[in-house]
């Protein structure tokens, strides 16, 4: 009798690695001598001693794990002192911290969005947000990306008593910026929610690195939810949802993502809070990051992100793997980004900037990146397209393979890992 699950999977392996599109996991050495253009420490807060210091301090008083689920016995006072400095600095009314950033979107969503909801849903939300349009089972239509538009035509034809629109603050790879403004001002218009993404904005833009929601002040707080994740800018693990306290009530009961996940380890709260008192203290860590991040979009030949991030278009999934492992070789990591891990189809190298690069490691990684690009463009006999546009991943989470033709009640497909 034939294995239907062994032959199914070892198709699909062979399938992956004919393409170019096999994913493998590469444990990091403590210490290692190379510089990261690939992970999320923007601020280069992760061995912030205060940062350290906070994670070793919580676990001592507190122990490894919170023990429980908020609503049991989980529910920490450091937990409360992180929600309310949190939402302070994001400028939002309250927090409720969640175990991951995946988890805070899921459980913003599937609260959020019942089958009387139309969810509209920006072509490159991650798939946190995706996965959280689904299980919330409500009708789902995916729009262009950045197109206010068309999210208005979405709203002005749903006949869903509500709506909730779904956008990033600034684009997990591409680095572009949401025009939030004028997206909330078509929610107020049609009477939806804004659920705000800060992954990639906490820290990284806006006033000191408040991110890009903050300045927003809509006459009902219920209008805007925003959430963030603490494992990037703030060096730790971890995700929050922020906004109106009837909104967090309305999580604590409903949201099953919350309910029934064990509460934030100490440590990991520790470290956040730590990290964001630093980011209050240190505003020139957002200064020098941004700085990073213009001279490695210089070098390649792309706009200034709003944020940390940006990306190198490469010719094909096979090109990208190839100049990722050059670049490695000369001791600079980036991230690579392939189909299904992004929405256009269009292989990437993902570029992320740091406070924490010092200028000599900038000036490496400039010039590997100048050599890389240019060895590879020569030997695939076509120049390398650094031109901004289509698609993008996250490298601790999922980036969702949607295109703008979805239409409304129809449920995007989930992406594969990005490449390490």
């Amino acid at each position: 009798m034939t294995d239907a699950l062994r032959s199914w999977l070892e198709g699909a392996a062979a399938d992956r690695e004919r393409a170019g599109l096999t994913r493998r996991l590469g444990a990091r050495a403590s210490g290692a001598d190379t510089v990261d253009l690939a992970g999320n420490d923007y601020l280069g807060l992760l061995r912030h001693p205060a940062v350290v210091s906070g994670a070793v301090s919580a676990a001592r008083e507190w122990g490894g794990g919170a023990g429980a689920s908020r609503l049991v016995t989980g529910t920490l006072a450091l937990h409360q002192t992180l929600e309310r400095e949190l939402a302070a600095w994001c400028g939002r009314p309250a927090a409720l911290v969640t175990s991951t950033g995946y988890a805070a979107n899921l459980a913003a969503v599937t609260a959020l969005a019942d089958a009387d909801t139309l969810v509209v849903s920006d072509a490159h939300v991650h798939a946190s947000l995706v996965d959280g349009a689904r299980l919330a089972r409500g009708a789902v239509e995916v729009v262009p990306h950045r197109d206010v538009a068309a999210v208005a035509e979405a709203l002005s034809r749903r006949t869903q008593p509500r709506a909730l629109v779904l956008v990033e603050s600034v684009w997990s790879v591409l680095g572009d910026a949401s025009p939030l403004a004028e997206l909330l001002e078509v929610c107020e218009c049609h009477d939806a929610t804004l659920l705000v993404d800060e992954a990639h904005g906490l820290g990284t833009a806006g006033e000191a690195g408040r991110g890009l929601a903050a300045v927003l002040r809509p006459p009902d707080a219920t209008r805007l939810v925003v959430t963030v994740t603490l494992s990037k800018a703030l060096g730790s693990q971890g995700g929050a949802v922020l906004g109106d306290p009837l909104v967090l009530e309305h999580l604590v009961n409903t949201a099953r993502p919350f309910i029934f996940d064990t509460g934030l380890a100490p440590a990991a709260a520790g470290a956040a809070l730590a990290a964001l008192r630093v980011l209050a203290a240190e505003p020139e860590r957002v200064e020098r990051l941004r700085g990073a991040a213009h001279r490695l979009a210089s070098t390649v030949g792309v706009q200034s992100p709003a944020g940390g991030v940006l990306a190198v278009r490469m010719a094909s999934a096979h090109e990208a793997t190839r100049t990722q492992a050059l670049m490695a070789t000369h001791g600079v990591r980036v991230g690579c980004f392939r189909p299904p891990s992004v929405p256009d189809g269009i292989s990437r190298l993902r570029l992320t900037a740091s406070a924490g690069l010092r200028d000599e490691q900038l000036d490496i990684a400039c010039e590997v990146l100048r050599r890389a690009l240019g060895t590879t463009a020569a030997e695939s006999g076509e120049p390398v397209d650094p031109a901004l546009g289509g698609g993008g991943a996250d490298p601790d989470g999922t980036r969702v393979a949607l295109v703008p033709t979805y239409g409304t009640g129809a449920a995007p497909d989930p992406s594969g890992e990005p490449a390490p």
